[in-house]
C-alpha cells in the first residue's frame, strides 16, 4: 500500500502544520494579510481534514528540488486556485472538504499497448517510488509559492502503458461531480476541466504526478488525491483531481485555452517577455513576502527545459 504510518517528517514541517491549524494565528507580513484573513475564516471541516491527512513513507529526496525557502503549510493550503470549488482564493479550502476521494479510479486509454481500463488509485501508484520535489508553482496572476510536493515522475507511469507512435499528446481530465464541487454548477468554464501536454513535456523528468505535500497526502483543495505538477509552466497547466488520462494524436482543446485563447495559450510556459493582456508578467509576488521579484524564464528551469522548444516562437506560442 502507498500510505504508511512511519514517516520521516522534518520538525519544521510539523511546526508549519500546527501553525496552519491555529485558526486565529494571523500572518505578520503585510503581503500576507489577505491569506491570514482567509485562513481565519475557514470552516471546521477543512481544518479537521488537515489534521487527518495521512503520512506518506518512505519518501526519497529529489535532485530536482530547488533550495529556495518553502512556503508554509498554511500558505499552500489556504490560498488556492481550484475553480471547481469557487473563484476566490479561499473558496477551495472552504468548500473542498465535501469532496469524496475514496474510492478513486483513473481511466487510462488511447494509443497505448496496454488495454483501455479503469485503474484503482492504488494500482496507479503502487509500483512507483515517491520523491520529495520542492518546486515553484507560479500562477498567471503573478504570484508564486515554493511547495514541497510528494510524487513520482509522470514518465514512469507513461512507460507502463506503452504509448504507440500515434500518441503525441497526453490529455488529462478532472473529476466532474457538481454535487460536491459547487463551482461546477456555474458556467465559469466548460466542465470537466481538461489539460494536456506534448509527449516530450510529459516524459520530462521534472514533470510529476503529485500525491502529497509536506510529507502527507494531499488536501482536497490542493488537488487530492492525484494531480499534475509541471514547474516551468503556469499553474493552470497542473491539473488537479485527475480521473482520466488519454494518449491522443492531435493536440487537445484545453479548458482555459478554449475559454480565453488570447489570455491563456496552450503552452503556458512562464515567459516574462509575454504580458498577459491585463497585466505584466515581468515580476511576481511570492506569497508570504513583501517585495516583488523578477520573473525568470521557464520559472527558473530554463537549463532543463529550454531545449524542448528549440525553433519555436515563444511569443506566438505562449
Amino acid at each position: 500500500m502507498l500510505i504508511k504510518r512511519t514517516p520521516a517528517v522534518r520538525s519544521s514541517e510539523i511546526t508549519d502544520e500546527r501553525d496552519y491549524l491555529r485558526r486565529r494565528d494571523f500572518l505578520k507580513a503585510a503581503s500576507g494579510a489577505a491569506l491570514a484573513a482567509a485562513a481565519a475564516a475557514l470552516p471546521d471541516r477543512p481544518l479537521r481534514a488537515a489534521a487527518a491527512q495521512e503520512p506518506l513513507a518512505p519518501i526519497a529526496p529529489s535532485p530536482f528540488s530547488t533550495d529556495e525557502r518553502w512556503n508554509s503549510f498554511r500558505d499552500i493550503t489556504s490560498y488556492n486556485n481550484f475553480y471547481e470549488f469557487g473563484t476566490e482564493k479561499e473558496d477551495p479550502a472552504r468548500h473542498a472538504g465535501q469532496l469524496r476521494t475514496k474510492p478513486w479510479t483513473v481511466r487510462v486509454e488511447g494509443h497505448i499497448g496496454a488495454p483501455d481500463a479503469d485503474y484503482a488509485l492504488e494500482d496507479i501508484l503502487g509500483p512507483h517510488a515517491l520523491e520529495e520535489r520542492v518546486y515553484r508553482l507560479r500562477c498567471v496572476e503573478a504570484w508564486s509559492m515554493v511547495v514541497p510536493w510528494v510524487g513520482f515522475p509522470l514518465g514512469d507511469l507513461i512507460r507502463r502503458f506503452e504509448p504507440t507512435s500515434r500518441a503525441r499528446f497526453v490529455r488529462f481530465e478532472t473529476l466532474f461531480r457538481p454535487s460536491e464541487m459547487p463551482g461546477q454548477r456555474r458556467p465559469i468554464l466548460q466542465w470537466p476541466y481538461v489539460e494536456a501536454l506534448r509527449m516530450d513535456e510529459a516524459l520530462h523528468p521534472l514533470t510529476i504526478l503529485a500525491v502529497g505535500l509536506y510529507g502527507k497526502t494531499l488536501l482536497n483543495q490542493n488537488g487530492a488525491p492525484l494531480r499534475l505538477v509541471v514547474p516551468w509552466k503556469y499553474g493552470f497547466k497542473s491539473i488537479k483531481s485527475i480521473v482520466r488520462i488519454q494518449f491522443v494524436e492531435n493536440r487537445p482543446r484545453t479548458s482555459w485555452n478554449v475559454s480565453a485563447p488570447s489570455e491563456y495559450g496552450f503552452w503556458a510556459n512562464v515567459n516574462p517577455h509575454v504580458d498577459h493582456p491585463r497585466w505584466s508578467q515581468k515580476n511576481e509576488r511570492r506569497i508570504g513576502r513583501f517585495f516583488r521579484q523578477e520573473t525568470r524564464m521557464f520559472n527558473g528551469y530554463a537549463d532543463q527545459v529550454a531545449r524542448l522548444y528549440t525553433g519555436m516562437d515563444l511569443r506566438r506560442n505562449y
